[in-house]
């Protein structure tokens, strides 16, 4: 138990999220009691246990799609002597809480201009990791972007590939023109990124959305884009475009924190 906790507390500190099982429920003959719990990385690393076998598989697999999601939920095993592996031992029930741990949000601002400054800025005043992606050295640099964790200079496309990009990160993209940002919508749009905002008017929308759906994306993908970006505050310098859209980040976090209470 106590290895669980400290594998989690020292997981947390690298800003990397994981999955803890706990097994809440038993019923008949089970490996292990009530309370045991299983650490589950994105890897599909694990600290402790929760029975073992193909059960415990199976706890690891539900444990890895909650992380891509970053749900909790609750799973139920009926357990057989066979999968069990121990002659004598009549098959049992378990019922497992698969909780989400998360770590540290993360800003991924995707262009390096006045917007994207002020947003690195209030990113990093809220606590969160912040990256920056540009293709202009002069524009995308510590100087600029003192704030910043990580400051990502080439081909945006490329760059955004390479990016782990998980349910902690938000994605903002307030590039030069509307090229760019197509193309960086389009890299990211089927990334489990817990928001996707993109700068621009409604014209500017439906043309880059007529294209998307035109080289075969989904609608249904394009509908989680906030687009046009950020709350309606009536905001017009970048100072106040930055703080329209990092109060729809935290608007969104909140509805996202009340869906995780209800499914507890």
């Amino acid at each position: 138990m106590i290895d669980v906790f400290e594998a989690a507390l020292k997981t947390l500190r690298t800003g990397e999220s994981v999955a803890l099982a706990t097994i809440v429920r038993s019923h008949g003959s089970t490996p292990r009691a009530v309370g045991a719990k299983m650490l589950v990385y994105p890897d599909g690393r694990i600290v402790g246990s929760v029975g073992g076998g193909a059960m415990e598989n199976q706890v690891i697999e539900e444990a890895r799609s909650a992380l891509k999601n970053g749900m909790p939920k609750m799973v139920q095993f009926k357990l057989k002597e066979v999968e069990l592996g121990h002659l004598g031992i009549c098959g049992g029930e378990n019922d497992i809480f698969i909780d989400v741990i998360a770590g540290k949000k993360q800003l991924l601002i995707v262009g390096a201009g006045h917007l994207g400054q002020q947003l690195s800025k209030l990113g990093a005043f809220l606590g969160m990791d912040v990256a920056v992606f540009d293709d202009r050295s002069e524009y995308a640099n510590k100087e600029r972007f003192p704030d910043a964790r990580d400051i990502i200079v080439g081909d945006v496309k490329k760059e955004l590939e390479k990016y782990p990009i998980t349910p902690w990160c938000h994605v903002v993209i307030v590039t030069r023109g509307h090229e760019q940002d197509g193309v960086a919508l389009e890299t990211v749009i089927h990334s489990s990124a817990r928001y996707l905002g993109m700068i621009g008017s409604r014209t500017k929308k439906a043309r880059i959305y007529a294209e998307l759906l035109e080289k075969g994306i989904e609608q249904d993908l394009l509908d989680r884009v906030h687009a046009p970006i950020g709350l309606d505050i009536g905001s017009e310098t970048p100072e106040e475009i930055a703080v329209a859209i990092m109060a729809e980040i935290i608007s969104m976090g909140r509805e996202n924190q009340r869906e995780r209470s209800l499914s507890h």
